[in-house]
């Protein structure tokens, strides 16, 4: 897949580039490309935004400069750019990303995530440019550029590859595999230490006992969880 992110910070990606799961990724023929819109603003002086109709602190990412960067980027009219491909704008009150979600993306042959900055977008960006708003959680950055490589995180690692082992995201909190549940406690490594020993079953060798054991840790911790949401 490609993954764009529209961000007036490209830099901040190239360590998050270097990665294992994300340079493997890479490897395996996927991209994750940065896009400065300040690189193709109208506006002289690199100015990408500006102040708030209605008064307010903080300044909006403006929405003809987006319009341009994008129209720069993929020679096309934004409007008609989310319907080639999913583009996403990060913000605190978009759907919250789960596993749901990231299944969806990353199914996908190519979405663009674009970056807030300051009090964030010209409504009229999310409206006409966006097919999706997206949140990582309930709270505020700085930016749009953390919850981004989050994003990018959950879904190049679903990538076959990405991983490096065929298995590793087969059976993991809020798979399938698990019924959607966090996942189970692991041990290693003394088997006891400070008077904490690893459980039997563990120790076991039996692999049916084992199963229904991490089953079981699983679903009291997706209970658990279930609960303390509704407190």
């Amino acid at each position: 897949m490609q993954i764009d992110v529209v961000t007036l910070f490209p830099e901040w990606f190239d360590w998050f580039r270097s990665q294992r799961h994300i340079a493997n990724a890479a490897a395996q023929g996927h991209e994750l490309r940065t896009l400065n819109p300040r690189e193709n603003t109208p506006l002289s002086g690199g100015q990408v935004d500006d102040t708030p109709f209605g008064g307010g602190a903080g300044m909006v990412l403006r929405v003809d400069v987006m319009d341009h960067a994008l129209r720069s980027f993929y020679g096309v009219d934004p409007v008609d750019l989310r319907r080639e491909r999913r583009v996403i704008a990060l913000t605190p009150g978009g759907r919250l990303l789960d596993e749901g979600l990231v299944n969806e993306l990353a199914a996908e042959p190519a979405v663009t995530i674009l970056c807030g900055r300051y009090e964030g977008f010209d409504e009229r960006i999310v409206q006409h440019f966006c097919s999706d708003a997206v949140s990582i959680g309930r709270y505020v950055l700085a930016g749009g550029e953390l919850a981004a490589m989050v994003l990018c995180d959950t879904v190049l690692r679903k990538q076959p590859g990405a991983l490096g082992h065929a298995d590793s995201a087969a059976e993991e909190s809020f798979s399938d595999a698990l019924g959607g549940d966090p996942e189970y406690p692991h041990y290693t490594r003394p088997s006891e230490y400070r008077g904490w020993k690893v459980p039997d079953v563990l120790l076991s060798g039996h692999h049916e006992e084992i199963r229904r054991w991490r089953r079981a840790r699983s679903r009291e911790r997706g209970a658990a969880s279930e609960g303390s949401s509704l407190s």
